[in-house]
């Protein structure tokens, strides 16, 4: 049975079209740890600019997620639209070479990013990190691959997704196995459900409760950058 699932949010996001329910890649013996950052949304509460390549103190936010994952996994995927891909090139400039998961259609949520982004890892588990958390914890990270790598029990969790008290569940800055992960998504979008949540009920999951968070890393790592505002709040935080 699935651990406790706690709340799903309330924010609904856009029904994906149909384009997303055929496509499949995979590699036959998938090994190793990826990383896959979503970084496709139109960003429509920062203004006229792409947080994506937004610079925090200097560095574009993306870059700074990526340098923070790089060295807990083998591979990085950035799931994006394909007008986004020549300003990211250039903010990961010298940062190794990650792989490109462009969406067949823009915009239709978190899911529909995650299941094309996943498509393109080729591991057998991934970390699913949103690219406006530049104060990601590799060290966490690293714990939640352990965690879900060493699970007791008859059945191993497909999913390790911690839980804060406040900001409910938190599908990106979690840990997934990408097979379940892709179909799981894949059955979700079939029925034209668009939350995370939905494909999350399709798997056997294990929650990390806050006080475990706490144990593991600082709240801080989970903060995320939607404003202009917020970016001034992180950039202070430096």
């Amino acid at each position: 049975m699935a651990a406790d699932r706690g709340e799903s949010q309330s924010e609904s996001e856009p029904e994906p079209p149909s384009e997303f329910e055929s496509q499949r890649e995979w590699a036959s013996s998938p090994t190793g740890r990826s990383a896959l950052i979503l970084a496709g949304g139109y960003s429509r509460r920062f203004g006229d600019a792409d947080k994506v390549v937004a610079e925090l103190a200097g560095t574009p936010m993306i870059r700074r997620v990526v340098d923070r994952l790089t060295p807990v996994v083998e591979t990085v995927v950035i799931n994006c639209r394909a007008k986004q891909q020549p300003a990211i090139r250039e903010a990961l400039a010298d940062s190794g070479d990650p792989t490109f998961a462009v969406d067949p259609v823009p915009d239709c949520g978190p899911m529909a990013g995650i299941l094309t982004g996943l498509r393109a890892t080729h591991t057998d588990v991934a970390a699913v990190v949103a690219c406006d958390m530049p104060f990601v914890d590799p060290d966490f990270v690293s714990s939640l691959f352990a965690q879900l790598s060493n699970a007791d029990g008859t059945a191993e969790p497909e999913a390790i997704v911690p839980q804060l008290e406040s900001r409910h569940l938190q599908p990106t800055q979690a840990v997934y196995r990408t097979q379940p992960m892709i179909d799981a998504c894949e059955r979700a979008l079939s029925r034209g459900d668009s939350r995370v949540q939905d494909a999350l009920a399709e798997l056997e999951y294990t929650v990390l409760d806050e006080s475990e968070v706490r144990e593991r890393t600082v709240l801080e790592s989970f903060a995320n950058v939607n404003t202009r505002a917020e970016l001034e709040a992180a950039t202070e935080c430096l």
